[in-house]
């Protein structure tokens, strides 16, 4: 989708955040500008007002320099912004020096007085809380914001405050620059969480992918490799006897044939069971990942329970299937499975959000604007997962359907016809097999 909102529901998770972030301390700068604005313009008169405020758009343009350089050195993009912390700190203590000093010696009038002196507020708050951002060691950032404090107490002091007064002063400079400082620590802590979440996630599924495919080069192994070392043996003898003209080695090259039938069969046979999805445990394991992965994923109509075994495998791949784009694609919040039984046939349709308004879906399928299917392995509007499922439902004369379904939505629905004899269902999908919430990482090794 073109536009800010296409833009936003493109980015990751870990992403957005760090948009919010940034966002929201950028927006402090703005803030403290239009602040400034209101206080000194108006009390302060036309040129001394405009004076304060051009200085306070300097510094708010320090800050907003210093919230992206801050930011991208938590992320480890840039070394840390040492200078343009203590550039952010001179421009703070030379706009609060200009303001003290109007106070003191520009127009008289309470109301110059309280405009100066919250302009020093606003900008010394900002400030400390924007270099914040810059500072790793966490009682380095209760330093500034003590030091702060003191420097306030000490100027109410020499201003002719009374000793009350002053330290009230000093305690709200602390309070204020302590919560923004304290909110800046716990912004970029809670940042550098969600990627390292993320970072977690994406690593253990790589891990379930390789421990997946070194189970299966275990099998293959266990199964090929007495076969492989025998057929070897025996072809190297059937070379040494018809060298010397022996008739036996007509026998063990028939031996070694039958020996490679023999493998071909049990490697099918380790495919097949690889191959083979349980549709009750993927129901259950794509409810579970959706939901680890924050995607609110429903189950309802008929249970998987007496549904034929081929239609059951072949409604778990495209369960599979769906779950995998849902989480690769698009930013999906919400995803419907629907089992149903209806006369002479069984439909399952996946639906979810996330969908571009261009025609390009994102989630459970992907079609193109001429109407091809794509898949969580291709790139397009055409890729094998949607075309390996509809030659996979062929197979037993099923049907596969995907296309946008309104508004930001896709719908992907698979039907197979029932043989006569299948026998009753239920329609309690509470009542279903459970199974441990996981997808078969084999769907990325198998075709």
């Amino acid at each position: 989708m073109r536009g800010p909102g296409g833009w936003w529901r493109r980015q990751t998770t870990p992403e957005k955040v760090e948009t919010y972030t940034r966002w929201s301390f950028q927006s402090f700068a703005v803030t403290e500008f239009v602040m400034v604005g209101l206080l000194a313009v108006v009390p302060l008169g036309a040129w001394i007002g405009a004076g304060l405020l051009l200085m306070s758009a300097v510094h708010a343009a320090v800050c907003l320099v210093t919230v992206k350089r801050s930011l991208d050195w938590t992320r480890g993009r840039r070394p840390q912004p040492v200078r343009l912390l203590w550039t952010l700190a001179a421009v703070t203590a030379v706009v609060g020096a200009v303001a003290i000093g109007i106070a003191d010696h520009g127009p008289g009038g309470e109301s110059v007085d309280n405009a100066a002196n919250g302009a020093v507020g606003v900008i010394g708050i900002i400030g400390i809380g924007t270099i914040a951002l810059g500072v790793r060691e966490r009682w380095h950032v209760f330093a500034i914001v003590v030091g702060f404090a003191s420097v306030s107490w000490l100027v109410a002091l020499t201003r002719g405050a009374s000793l009350g007064e002053s330290l009230f002063t000093a305690l709200m400079a602390l309070l204020a620059a302590g919560v923004l400082a304290f909110t800046a620590v716990v912004s970029v802590w809670l940042l550098d969480i969600v990627y390292e979440l993320d970072e977690a996630r994406e690593t253990r599924t790589r891990l379930a992918v390789a421990e997946e495919r070194l189970r299966f080069g275990r099998d293959l192994h266990d199964v090929m490799g007495r076969n492989l070392a025998v057929i070897a043996l025996k072809s190297e003898l059937a070379v040494q006897l018809a060298q010397r003209g022996r008739p036996e080695a007509v026998a063990q090259m028939v031996e070694v044939q039958r020996l490679a039938h023999e493998s071909q069969r049990e490697v099918r046979e380790v495919v097949r069971g690889y191959r083979e999805a349980d549709l009750g445990a993927e129901l259950a394991g794509a409810q579970g990942v959706l939901a680890a992965a924050g995607i609110d994923c429903t189950v309802s109509g008929a249970t998987a329970a007496g549904l034929p075994v081929a239609v059951q495998s072949a409604l778990g791949w495209v369960v599979r299937e769906a779950a995998t784009n849902v989480l690769r694609h698009g930013d999906a919040r919400r995803c419907a499975v629907r089992l149903r039984v209806v006369e002479g046939g069984v439909v399952l349709s996946v639906e979810n959000d996330g969908v571009e308004s261009d025609g390009v879906a994102i989630g459970a399928g992907a079609v193109g604007s001429s109407g091809a299917s794509g898949s969580s392995g291709s790139s397009g509007s055409s890729g094998s997962g949607i075309a390996g499922l509809r030659e996979r439902l062929a197979e037993i004369d099923g049907t596969l359907e995907a296309g946008p379904a309104g508004r930001g939505l896709f719908r992907l629905t698979a039907e197979i016809p029932l043989p006569s004899a299948a026998g009753p269902f239920s329609t309690d999908a509470s009542s279903g097999p459970a199974a441990a919430a996981t997808v078969d990482p084999v769907s990325e090794v198998t075709p």
